[in-house]
Parts: C-alpha cells; sequence; structure tokens
C-alpha cells in the first residue's frame, strides 16, 4: 500500500530516502515543492524550483530473489508515459530512461540504492516531470526541453497527475517484479524513439556509433557497431 509523503522543500527527494531508507516503507512516495540540489543522471542538474512540477521518489525494499533491478528505470518511464498519454500527448523513450515530448525532454528518471555491506537496504527511484514551466524557464536549460503546459497550452493540476502516476504504479509494479521487462516491453518499445536509427552511444568506458537493431530481452540494446560491422549488446549507457 503506497504511502504519500510530503516536504515542502528538500535538497533532493532521492537524497531524502537515502538517507531516511531505514525508516522509511516500502513503496513509500516522497515528493516536494521544490529540490535546491534536484540531480538527474551522470550528476547533471535538475531545475527543480517550480512547486508545480513533479518531483518524486518511491522507495522500494524488494525481497524476491530475481527482483529485476536493471529494468526498474524502464518500467517508470512506461507508467510515466500511460499518464502522459492520458493528456493526449505523444511521449517518447529515449533509451534507457528518458521521457521526450517532439524531440524534448520532459522528465528524467534516476535509480540509487541503498547498501549496508552486500546487501540492499532499499531503491530510490526518483523522477522529476515538467508539468507547468514558463518558456523562459524551458530556454534556460542547456538542452531541449519542454513542459506539459506548453505543449498543451493550459495549466497542469499537479497533485491530479501525481495521483494518477502513484495508481498506475501501484496496479502494475506487481506484474512487472514477476515478469521483468518482458511484462512492460510492448509499451517500451511502442514509445521507444531509437529503435532502427545511427546513434551514438557513451558508456564507462567507450563510445559505439552504430544503428539499433533491436532491444535484447533483458532491455539492453543491440547495436551493429559502424567500424567492426558487428553486434553488440549494451546494457548501461546514454544515447548522445
Amino acid at each position: 500500500m503506497a504511502e504519500l509523503i510530503f516536504k515542502e522543500e528538500l535538497n533532493s527527494t532521492n537524497t531524502y530516502a537515502k538517507e531516511h531508507m531505514e525508516e522509511l516503507s516500502d513503496m513509500s512516495f516522497i515528493y516536494c515543492n521544490r529540490q535546491t540540489n534536484g540531480k538527474g543522471r551522470l550528476d547533471r542538474v535538475w531545475v527543480s524550483q517550480n512547486s508545480q512540477n513533479i518531483y518524486l521518489t518511491i522507495v522500494l525494499k524488494p525481497e524476491e530473489p530475481n527482483f529485476p533491478y536493471v529494468n526498474l528505470t524502464q518500467y517508470l518511464c512506461v507508467v510515466v508515459c500511460r499518464v502522459l498519454k492520458e493528456y493526449g500527448v505523444m511521449p517518447q523513450i529515449k533509451w534507457p530512461n528518458d521521457i521526450l515530448i517532439g524531440g524534448k525532454k520532459i522528465a528524467g528518471i534516476l535509480a540509487q540504492t541503498s547498501t549496508a555491506g552486500h546487501k540492499i537496504k532499499g531503491i530510490a527511484l526518483g523522477v522529476g516531470i515538467n508539468l507547468n514551466m514558463s518558456l523562459e524557464e524551458i530556454e534556460s536549460i542547456d538542452k531541449p526541453a519542454t513542459s506539459l503546459n506548453l505543449e498543451l497550452n493550459r495549466d497542469i493540476e499537479r497533485d491530479e497527475f501525481l495521483s494518477k502516476l502513484v495508481c498506475e504504479f501501484e496496479e502494475t509494479y506487481q506484474a512487472f517484479v514477476k515478469e521483468g521487462f518482458e511484462n512492460i516491453k510492448h509499451d517500451y518499445l511502442e514509445q521507444a524513439c531509437f529503435l532502427d536509427t545511427e546513434i551514438t552511444v557513451s558508456t564507462v568506458s567507450q563510445i559505439h556509433k552504430g544503428r539499433v537493431k533491436a532491444l535484447t530481452k533483458d532491455g539492453a540494446i543491440l547495436l551493429c557497431d559502424n567500424i567492426t560491422n558487428n553486434d553488440i549488446v549494451i546494457t548501461m549507457g546514454e544515447i548522445q
């Protein structure tokens, strides 16, 4: 059962979740009006001063031995896309976990684990969604971005959107835990904007260029490398 925890201001919802992991219960949904140090992937800044956007972290404490950790952010991508589609927009997913509208980023997802030795105490699954932003705020972001209110030319009720998101997560989470990527594969591929395209992917150690042929059964990219003409599997990285 979901527990909603509201804070007026946090440095970041993920940081709060990690710092309080011991006392937080499974399926705690922490959200706030403002983040003073909002972060995206690779320690990028996430603009977080507008109280009418979504700054949310879901605390998860899975006990299943085969829990699909690697696909968790992809699952949340699908959940967010389902809610966005209720508003009449057509979201796209940029592997692994950015959500775009018309090629511009509207949401980002970040999963971080809290550990004690080799044991995982819990997961902080964070998402930031631009719901209500001015054109000036959007133009101040250093990469192409958008906001739902600008796409629809009307204000968005934040708490209504949040309620839809929590309900969708609650209703579909157990099926995802049981089936892994296979459970979300159809919806993920339906929104994917990178399939059968030429991409550049940066990983921890290399940069690969090539054409995306497919996703594997585990949600990794199957890439035909331009230099070797061989198929390679990329499990972690970022499309540039």
